[in-house]
């Protein structure tokens, strides 16, 4: 009797899915214990010639809005019905903005396979009145399976274009699913190790994103490398302690790997947090960022703004807005409370 073969949805086609489902594609046609296709659900958009992106995405191999010029693999699907989707695969790969995983968890509860196994590679977390909820718990705890995570430095045109690249994932204890998502990763130029350390993974992933916003109001006052490279160290150790703080068992070998250090580096320089705060502070703070999103963003969404607003509220409600004098200052900034020059006022 044949060995059943695991089947693969990636949730999500902005840029970062559709190149997860382009790694995921090109895996799939070498490895016996996988079938070929890979499901990728859209969410269904109507472009400026009157198409359907979908029906593009199938007809030309491209997600033309948001990867464009690049194929992602004849066994790619696109599939604009989430439920019909999933129904088939054991594997689920989420890449979606964070904000919209709750309403994704519910329309997906009871109807995946009950053998399933999911990685988020969401950016991101959930406020709740008595703290965070990291995205892969959310996942878990509302459908009921197991979740890993994978992060790194990951700017998802560079990966793309098949530039040498590394990422981070995370597992609790069955360290065999962790090699499995590996095997579905690893390419000759993304690089991909397992680390036992969901939360710190995870935590980086999301924090870093807030550092950037720091990183890009530097940029927007033309600060210059010393005070972006000051901000970045004071960054990296307010996402450590707070990492730390909210879960003890977060390893300081973590910050390490590609989703700690790497990451933040390669967000700080190239990513779309850091643009959309330099033309923030480039503005004197007069343009704001839902604005600014939809005019450099094209359609993919900012996820630094929310977060340190998330990341404001957990410290807040907890009494740690002092311990973190970073963090705090980017909220603050971004909502107008202080202008952006504050970000080099910080003790």
């Amino acid at each position: 009797m044949p060995p059943i073969k695991s089947r693969v949805t990636v949730v999500g086609s902005g840029n970062w899915g559709s190149v997860a489902a382009k790694l995921i594609a090109s895996n799939t046609l070498n490895l016996n214990s996988f079938h070929d296709e890979v499901s990728m659900w859209v969410f269904e958009e109507t472009l400026k010639t009157g198409e359907k992106l979908s029906a593009i995405i199938n007809r030309t191999n491209e997600n033309v809005k948001y990867l464009p010029g690049i194929k992602l693999g004849q066994n790619v699907v696109a599939n604009t019905d989430l439920e019909n989707a999933v129904k088939d695969a054991n594997m689920l790969v989420f890449a979606t903005p964070h904000q919209f995983m709750e309403d994704i968890c519910r329309r997906l509860a009871g109807n995946i396979r009950k053998d399933a196994e999911a990685i988020s590679l969401v950016k991101g977390m959930e406020m709740k009145r008595d703290g965070p909820r990291m995205i892969s718990s959310l996942i878990s705890e509302k459908l009921g399976i197991n979740c890993c995570v994978l992060m790194g430095a990951n700017i998802a045109s560079e990966i793309a274009m098949e530039k040498l690249s590394e990422a981070t994932i995370g597992y609790r204890k069955n360290k065999e699913i962790s090699e499995k998502w590996v095997q579905l990763f690893n390419t000759s130029y993304f690089r991909v190790s397992a680390v036992q350390d969901v939360e710190g993974i995870e935590l980086c992933g999301t924090l870093k994103n807030v550092v950037a916003i720091a990183a890009g109001f530097v940029d927007g006052l033309e600060m210059g490398n010393n005070t972006k490279a000051a901000i970045m160290r004071i960054g990296l150790l307010e996402m450590k302690a707070l990492s730390k703080l909210l879960f003890p068992s977060v390893k300081d070998c973590t910050f390490f790997e590609s989703c700690g250090i790497a990451d933040l580096i390669t967000t700080c320089f190239g990513g779309r947090n850091r643009k959309c705060a330099e033309a923030f502070a480039r503005s004197g703070g007069n343009r704001s960022f839902d604005e600014l999103e939809a005019e450099i963003l094209q359609g993919q969404r900012l996820q630094g703004v929310l977060t340190a607003k998330e990341v404001y509220e957990v410290l807040r409600h907890r009494g740690w807005l002092e311990l973190f004098p970073l963090f705090s200052t980017v909220h603050e900034i971004s909502i107008g409370r202080l202008p952006p020059q504050a970000i080099v006022k910080i003790p």
